[in-house]
C-alpha cells in the first residue's frame, strides 16, 4: 500500500511538475508514452525472468532499482538540471522496472493464499489501487507546493524502501519449475502462450479481455475532454469525474470481499463487460446539461472496471500452472498496454473526425455486444454452468 501511494503520488507529482514548467500538452503525452513503452515492450519477456528466478528477490531488485533512478533524478534536480529529456529516461527506467515488479507480484499471491481467498484479495488489492487513485492526485499538488521537486521525488525512494523491507520479512515459495524452462527465451515464451492456448475457456476469456481493453483505452484518454468540451466543465469537474471513477473501483474492490462472488468469476467479468459497456453508452447520449448523471454514471464505471479486472486476474491465478504465472502476467500486461498507447496518440485524431460523444457511444456499444456475444461461445457457456452448479 505504501509503495503503491508513494509511485503514484511521484507519478502525478511529475506530470503537474512538468505542466508548470513547460506547459506542454504534447510533453506531457510523451512523459506517458516513456513509462509505458518500455513496459510494453519488456514485459513480453521479462515474465520468463519472473518464472525463473525468485520472485520475492526479483520484487526486491525491481523495487530498489526504481528507487536508484528516482535518487538520481532528484541529485540531478538538486544540482540545477531541468531538462525534460532526464524525466523521460526516468520515466523509462521506471516502467522497465515495473515490467519485472508487477508481474512478479501476481504471481506470488496464489503462492501465499488459499484459492477460495484469492477474489477477496483481489478485491483489497483493487481498494489499495483506487485509494492510492483517488488521494495521490491532491497528495501530488499538495507536496509540489510546499516542498522543492528534489525531495518530492525522495518520498519515492522511501516508499521503496518501506516495501522491500516488509517483503524481506515474508516467505515467498517457490513454484515447482519444468524440466523445459532454463533453456531458452523464445521456447519459455511459447511454453506461456501454450498454458493460455491449452484451457480453450481461458483463451476466449484471454482474447475478450484484449478486445475489450481496446474499446476502453482510447475513449479513457477522452475523459477530460468530454468534462471540457460537452458538459463544458472547468479543472474542478475534471477532478469530480476522476474521483467518482476512484470510488467506483473502492467500491468495486469491497463487493469483491463478499464472500458469496468467489464462486462467479466468468459471470462477473462478462456482466461487468456489460455493465461497463452501458456507462460508456449512457455517458454519449447524456445532453450537455446532464454533468452530474455523467459523474454518475463514471461512478459505475468505476465499479464495473475494478470488478471485471480483480475477477480477470483470479481467473488467470486459479486457471494457470503457478510456474508459469509470471510469462502469462507479462504477456497480458504488455498486451492490454498497447490500447493505452494507441488512445494517447489517437486522442485528438478520435475527437476530431469522429466526435468525442459518438467515440463513447460506439465504443459502450461494442462492449455490450462483446459481452452478449461471449455467453454464447460454447466453452465459455459450459465455465457459466459450471460455476452455477458449483455453487449450487
Amino acid at each position: 500500500m505504501i509503495s503503491t501511494l508513494s509511485s503514484m503520488v511521484i507519478g502525478y507529482a511529475i506530470i503537474f511538475w512538468l505542466s508548470i514548467e513547460k506547459g506542454s500538452a504534447e510533453i506531457l503525452a510523451y512523459s506517458t508514452i516513456a513509462f509505458l513503452l518500455p513496459h510494453m515492450t519488456l514485459g513480453l519477456f521479462t515474465g520468463v525472468f519472473v518464472d525463473r528466478w525468485n520472485r520475492k528477490r526479483t520484487m526486491i531488485a525491481a523495487d530498489l532499482f526504481i528507487a536508484l533512478c528516482t535518487l538520481v533524478a532528484a541529485v540531478l534536480l538538486y544540482q540545477g538540471e531541468k531538462k525534460v529529456f532526464y524525466f523521460y529516461i526516468l520515466l523509462s527506467l521506471r516502467g522497465a522496472g515495473a515490467a519485472f515488479h508487477i508481474p512478479a507480484m501476481q504471481a506470488s499471491i496464489p503462492l501465499l493464499a488459499p484459492e477460495d481467498k484469492l477474489m477477496r484479495i483481489a478485491g483489497v488489492n483493487n481498494i489499495i489501487q483506487s485509494v492510492s487513485t483517488i488521494a495521490s492526485p491532491a497528495l501530488a499538488a499538495l507536496l509540489i507546493s510546499i516542498m522543492d521537486m528534489t525531495w518530492v521525488l525522495m518520498i519515492d525512494v522511501a516508499g521503496a524502501i518501506v516495501a522491500c523491507f516488509t517483503l524481506l520479512l515474508v516467505h515467498i515459495p517457490d513454484p515447482e519449475k519444468k524440466e523445459s524452462q532454463q533453456k531458452n527465451v523464445i521456447r519459455e515464451i511459447s511454453e506461456g502462450l501454450k498454458e493460455i492456448y491449452r484451457r480453450p475457456g481461458l483463451l476466449w476469456m484471454f482474447v475478450m479481455s484484449i478486445l475489450v481493453t481496446f474499446c476502453i483505452m482510447p475513449v479513457s484518454a477522452l475523459f477530460p475532454l468530454m468534462t471540457l468540451q460537452h458538459f463544458s466543465g472547468n479543472s474542478y469537474d475534471m477532478s469530480i469525474v476522476e474521483i467518482a471513477w476512484g470510488f467506483g473501483m473502492l467500491a468495486g474492490g469491497a463487493i469483491m470481499g463478499w464472500q458469496a462472488l468467489k464462486n462467479y468469476k466468468i459471470i462477473m467479468i462478462i456482466l461487468m463487460y456489460i455493465l461497463l459497456g452501458l456507462t460508456f453508452f449512457l455517458s454519449g447520449i447524456l445532453p450537455p446539461s446532464g454533468f452530474i448523471y455523467f459523474a454518475m454514471v463514471t461512478f459505475f464505471g468505476g465499479i464495473a472496471f475494478s470488478l471485471f479486472s480483480g475477477a480477470f486476474t483470479v481467473l488467470i491465478q486459479t486457471l494457470v500452472d503457478p510456474a508459469a504465472l509470471g510469462r502469462v502476467f507479462s504477456m497480458q500486461g504488455s498486451i492490454t498496454l498497447l490500447p493505452s498507447l494507441l488512445g494517447l496518440l489517437a486522442t485528438g485524431l478520435i475527437a476530431e473526425k469522429i466526435g468525442i460523444t459518438n467515440a463513447f457511444i460506439i465504443s459502450g456499444s461494442i462492449i455490450i455486444i462483446l459481452g452478449i456475444v461471449i455467453f454464447f461461445v460454447p466453452v465459455v457457456g459450459r465455465m457459466v454452468v459450471q460455476e452455477i452448479r458449483r455453487k449450487n
